[in-house]
Order: C-alpha cells, then structure tokens, then sequence
C-alpha cells in the first residue's frame, strides 16, 4: 500500500472553481466544443500533452517512475442536457436552453483534480494513467461506444469512473459487483388503420383502439410474463395520434423503452413485442410497422476491481460511509468500457431528502463538498493498482 494522498484545500478551491466554470457553459452531445477547448487547456496547463480518439473527446496520459507497467484509465463524460436551469445559482448556465443537470460537470471536475494530484506525485505511479474526457454520454450511440470502436481501451488493463448520484444519501460513497445499472433499449410503433368521421367507427379501423390495446398488453410483459427477481421495465413515453376531436384517424405512433440487466431478457423483450402487435393487430386487421434500437448494455463492475476501489475509499472515509450501492434501472455508456475491460463504476451520495432534486431537473444542483472525495478514491486507486501489478 503506497502513502495515502492528500487533497490540500488550495486542490479542493481549484477543483469546485473547474466544476463551477464548466457548469456556466453546457454542450449537448456531439457538441462539446467550449468544454473540450477548456478541458484541453486545464490539462495543458498541468504539463499534459493531449490527444483525442474520436476528435470529440479529449485523451491525456500520465506515464509515472516507469510507463512499462500496465495501463488505468479514468473517465469523466462532459455532455449537458436541453434542460433550462432554474437554480439561481451565482454561476448558473450562460447557455439559454442548456444545462448540467446530471453532474458531468462535477465529473470533469473531480478528474481534473486526479490528474492533478496525480501529476505532483508521479514518483508513485508504476504505469500509466490514461485520462478520458468522453463526449456524447447523453445519447445513444455514444461517446463510449466510439472510443471503443477506436481502440481507446485496448491496451487498458482497467478503467475506473463515477457518478454523483442524488438518490444516495450525501456523503456515502456506494459500491456493487456485478450488474450495477440496467442495458436501456428503445422501440418505435406505427399502426397503420383506416381513417373516417368519428360517428361512423365501424367504417373504420381505428389505430388509436389498436394502440390502447396494444399497450396493455405490452405492460404485462414484465408484471406477469418476467420472473419478479429478475429486474426489469418496460416504459411507454411517447404517444402521437389524430388531430380533431371528431376524427379517427388513420395512423397513431408510439415509442418506449426496456431496461434489464440480463441479456436473455433483452431477446424476450424484443421477441414477445412482436408477438403481442401481431396478434393485436391483426385482430383489429390493422398493419404496423416497428423498430427496435438495441441502446447501451448492463453496467457490469468486474468484482475483484470494485473490492480493491472499494478497499481505497476505506482510507478516507468510515466505513458506515460505505455502503452497497442499489441497482439502477437507468442507463449508462460506461457500459461499452465494462465489455471492454476490467471496470469498477461507484455512486458518490449527494442527495437529502427532500431538500435536494433529481437528475435532469431543472432545479438539479450538485454538493461540492463531496467532489475532493471522488478525486480522493480515483487517485489513491490508481496509484494502489499500478502497484500492485508492477
């Protein structure tokens, strides 16, 4: 076990100053110009030489006292959302219309501390540490899927990341192996009917009958067709059809999403929606069309990797701090890494009850008090694993 590091105060100012400018200026997916131009300058200014995968992301390494160990790469996303904030805060968005509010600013921010931390105490890495300012976490494809497909995790022995995470407590930090957040999957319905006067239905095959029924049936999917124990969801979000109040019309429209954790019950899903609008429609002799848009798979945190993290938060917190961190159904590209690679992905708790509001909220704030923490754990980890594996 190498020294435990410090975070000074003057680190902790630096680190909630970098999270509060890139909160100012939020980049939807694909669009992170101002961020990667601002990351890109923070890391020159620490001595890095940066490089980019996809041309979207933004790539620094850090070779310590030999860069012929094995390779650990940390990861922070640097997307926002089309959310208009509403917080009040001093340093609020200067973007109208766009806005952090998932806690990527939080996330570049805690690795910029990293790679500065670890930067004043290279003398103590046997390796590389390969930084990863990821683009488009958002949306799918995404940043991760693309910088994999470049071949940004090929030589990486392990990558590391974390999530500011509103609904754990403020002030744990939770861990969990194996599946920890769900694949996310989504699917669009066209029912095709035969439009006519609403006084008149049986002249008509009335889609929006069609589409009630067959979201019925797709609810049940989970509640009695999926074992209990296995997690899943099956989510309507969107449902468009007619524009007068006495006209059938001819076509509706609806989309949805599936979340899971177990590939088997992704193929079920995908299987048994066909089904069910087959059967639906062809009872009602409507026709569809759909189409099913497999989205990021299930986190999975390799779990001797996410002892070892786990084992690291232990030297700056107490252990009542620790907790086991709840499955999410949310999804989340880091997935794409945990294929790729040994990975351990943890929740850092900013939340408290009542008092706080939830990811992609317009009044969704995060607590600064908790981001050395995050630079804590990641830069102790890194140093802890290069050495073990010299």
């Amino acid at each position: 076990m190498r020294n435990q590091l410090q975070v000074s105060q003057s680190l902790t100012k630096w680190i909630i100053e970098q999270r509060r400018h890139l909160h100012q200026y939020p980049e939807l997916s694909h669009q992170e110009k101002i961020t990667r131009e601002y990351i890109k300058q923070c890391l020159n200014d620490l001595n890095y030489e940066t490089t980019s995968y996809t041309g979207k992301d933004v790539i620094a390494e850090l070779h310590g006292a030999t860069n012929q160990g094995p390779i650990l790469a940390i990861r922070a996303d640097m997307d926002a959302l089309e959310i208009t904030e509403d917080t009040n805060l001093p340093f609020s968005s200067k973007h109208p219309g766009f806005m952090h509010a998932c806690g990527h600013d939080g996330h570049m921010a805690i690795v910029l501390g990293v790679a500065k931390l670890l930067s004043e105490n290279r003398e103590q890495l046997f390796g590389t540490v390969r930084f990863i300012f990821q683009h488009a976490e958002e949306t799918v494809p995404g940043g991760a899927e693309q910088i994999v497909e470049a071949g940004g995790l090929d030589d990486v022995s392990a990558i590391l990341g974390c999530h500011l995470w509103e609904p754990l407590e403020k002030g744990k930090v939770g861990f969990r192996e194996g599946p920890l957040m769900a694949g996310a999957d989504r699917f669009e319905v066209n029912i095709q009917g035969k439009g006519g006067h609403g006084s008149m239905p049986h002249l008509t095959i009335d889609p929006v009958l069609v589409s009630t029924h067959a979201i019925q049936q797709l609810y049940s999917i989970v509640s009695r067709q999926i074992n209990p124990h296995q997690p899943a969801v099956l989510s309507i979000g969107e449902l468009k059809m007619g524009t007068s109040y006495n006209v059938i019309p001819d076509k509706a429209f609806f989309t949805g999403t599936v979340r899971y954790f177990d590939p088997d019950i992704q193929d079920f899903f995908k299987e048994t929606i066909k089904t069910i609008l087959d059967g639906v429609c062809k009872s009602f002799q409507a026709s569809y069309e759909w189409n099913y848009q497999v989205g990021e798979p299930p986190l999975l945190n390799e779990q001797h990797l996410t002892a070892f993290v786990k084992k690291q938060a232990t030297l700056f917190l107490p252990e009542n701090q620790i907790v086991e961190a709840e499955q999410s159904l949310g999804g989340e590209d880091f997935a794409h890494y945990t294929n790729k690679a040994n990975a351990c992905y943890f929740f850092i708790g900013i939340g408290e009850k009542g008092n706080t509001y939830g990811h992609h909220h317009p009044k969704f704030d995060i607590d600064e008090t908790m981001l050395p923490i995050g630079t804590k754990i990641l830069a102790q980890s890194a140093i802890n694993y290069l050495s073990n594996q010299k």
